[in-house]
C-alpha cells in the first residue's frame, strides 16, 4: 500500500477495505522476506495524501495500455520494460482504488493506444478486471484496434504449495506474450 492512500484511508470517515499484497511486504526497509521483491520506489517524507478514486499513470507509453493493481503493476512494469527493447511503448496504470474506479484515466489511456490489456491475480470470472473491461467496452468499443485481453489466475482454488503459487500468479512472462497478443 502507497504512503498515500493509507493516511488518506486513515482520515476518511468512511469504512475503507485496505488489500496488501503478501509478496510485497519484504519490498523495502529492515524486514527481508524470502519471497520479498527487489523494488526501490522515493517514498517522500513530508505529508502527501491522494483523493480517492485517482489512478496513477507509473509509466507512459502509446501502444498499449496497461491496468494492474498491487503486485501486478510491478509485474507489468517488468515486462514493459523488456518490451521497450522491442520499440514497444507500455503505458502502465495503478488503479490504486477499484471503488471509485478513476474511469475517465483508463478511457483516456486506451482512447490513446488503442489497446488495453488487464493484469489481475483475481479469477477471470467476476475479478474487478472484468468491471475494466465491461466498461471500457462501452466507453471506448470505437477507439480500439484489437481486442481486450486480459490475464489473471485460472477458475481455481489458489494452490497451497509455492511452486504451484508462482505457476498460478500471472508472470512477466504471461503479461509480455499478452502485450505481443495485441499488437
Amino acid at each position: 500500500m502507497e504512503k498515500d492512500c493509507l493516511k488518506t484511508a486513515i482520515r476518511d470517515p468512511n469504512p475503507v477495505m485496505i488489500f496488501e499484497h503478501k509478496l510485497l511486504y519484504g519490498s523495502k526497509g529492515s524486514r527481508k522476506e524470502a519471497s520479498g521483491m527487489q523494488l526501490v520506489m522515493h517514498v517522500p517524507e513530508e505529508e502527501y495524501l491522494i483523493p480517492f478514486g485517482q489512478a496513477n499513470i507509473v509509466r507512459p507509453g502509446d501502444r498499449v495500455t496497461i491496468v494492474a493493481n498491487l503486485l501486478m503493476v510491478h509485474r507489468s512494469l517488468q515486462a514493459a520494460k523488456l518490451l521497450e527493447h522491442e520499440g514497444i511503448e507500455v503505458e502502465v496504470i495503478d488503479v490504486r482504488t477499484l471503488v471509485p474506479l478513476d474511469e475517465q484515466t483508463i478511457f483516456n489511456s486506451v482512447r490513446k493506444t488503442g489497446r488495453l490489456l488487464v493484469v489481475e491475480e483475481d479469477n477471470l470470472t467476476a475479478g474487478w478486471g472484468a468491471e475494466v473491461v465491461a466498461r471500457a467496452a462501452d466507453a471506448c468499443l470505437g477507439s480500439l484496434e484489437a481486442p481486450i485481453r486480459r490475464v489473471g489466475a485460472p477458475d481455481t482454488p489458489v494452490p497451497f504449495a509455492p511452486i504451484m503459487e508462482n505457476r498460478y500468479i500471472p508472470s512477466v512472462e504471461r503479461i509480455v506474450a499478452a502485450v505481443r497478443s495485441v499488437l
